[in-house]
């Protein structure tokens, strides 16, 4: 059986918390979750499932705020929103970024050769991720963790069982690091650390890669970098083959059937052939491709094709527009070094 779980330091807050005086916490609305039925529920489930002791559940959503910040910026772009991929990119190789990219690269190189070697993912695109997810450690949230997951899991039913999920994996982790849960900040989503995983990537790709018996993706360098390696690699990551290439084509009218197919890589060259797409660069006859549409608003879009490594990306964050950012930066930061 699964100890029961402990947050002494979490606890011992809630009821300090309790009686405090008004407004410690003014930025925040009135406790929102104690006694609700949907959280309810969800304690004698992780009772049942994972050994959690009932009354330090209770108390910690006794102090959870719900944060209606969050789901204002989780809110779907309005409809009339025209995505530029050119803009996109722009925000993403800025001459700052790059500059902070080789810093990272130099004070880290050991690592990054150590995960390269362990998992085959070359040093750029890990130091590239990492870069256009939080600017190495920059910008990596400031949001209460736990409070934008319970807000999430019981306040926006659009996608409330992903976040139910990802609130569970939270607990866990923080149960398995003996961390307290209300010190945790991160993104609106709930991404924590440099690399900005969710808490259920922590508990399944996070690694140790010092070997210091802790995994630490917030301030130490060495974790993250070995934990995005790991992920890439978990997700299929090729070594030595690469990311993507500039497409050429005919008719952009016959591109349809090709950027509907999706952008898992299933396309021989022979095969795009048929509608009039090659590769500028060369490329093997054997690799699979997808052809990738990236809008640019009102200007013509921008081709490209994406090989299983440009897909494995999107396993990262499910954009293509963040996929090719984080082969044009890790290129970028090789040129310049």
């Amino acid at each position: 059986m699964l100890a029961p779980c402990t947050l002494p330091v979490a606890v011992a807050q809630a009821k300090r918390t309790a009686t405090s005086a008004p407004g410690a916490n003014a930025i925040r609305a009135e406790p929102a979750y104690s006694g609700r039925r949907d959280v309810d529920a969800f304690i004698v489930d992780m009772v049942a499932r994972h050994g959690f002791v009932p009354a330090e559940l209770e108390a910690m959503f006794a102090r959870v705020r719900r944060d209606d910040s969050v789901l204002r910026l989780i809110a779907p772009p309005p409809t009339d929103f025209r995505k530029s991929w050119r803009s996109y990119r722009a925000r993403f190789l800025d001459p700052v970024r790059i500059r902070e990219g080789l810093r990272f690269w130099s004070e880290n190189e050991g690592w990054l050769a150590l995960a390269s070697a362990r998992y085959g993912v070359p040093p750029e695109i890990i130091v590239a991720i990492i870069g256009v997810e939080t600017m190495y450690g920059r910008i990596t949230g400031d949001v209460r963790v736990v409070d934008a997951l319970t807000t999430l899991a019981f306040d926006y039913p659009r996608r409330a069982d992903y976040f139910r999920g990802e609130l569970e994996q939270f607990l866990l982790y923080v149960r398995d690091e003996q961390l307290d849960a209300f010190s945790l900040r991160g993104s609106f989503a709930g991404a924590i650390g440099l690399p900005q995983f969710m808490p259920g990537s922590i508990r399944r790709y996070a690694i140790d890669l010092d070997g210091d018996g802790h995994i630490d993706l917030r301030g130490n360098p060495a974790d993250a970098i070995g934990s995005v390696a790991s992920f890439l690699a978990a997700h299929g990551w090729r070594s030595g083959e690469p990311v993507v290439f500039q497409a050429r084509y005919g008719s952009e009218s016959r591109l349809s059937p090709l950027v509907e197919a999706g952008i898992r890589p299933q396309f021989s060259l022979q095969q795009l052939a048929d509608y009039g797409v090659g590769s500028v660069e060369p490329v093997s006859l054997d690799l699979p491709l997808a052809l990738i549409d990236l809008p640019n608003g009102d200007e013509p879009t921008s081709y490209f094709l994406g090989a299983t490594n440009f897909y494995v990306i999107t396993r990262y964050n499910r954009s293509s527009f963040y996929a090719m950012a984080v082969h044009d930066l890790a290129r970028a930061l090789v040129e310049a070094r």
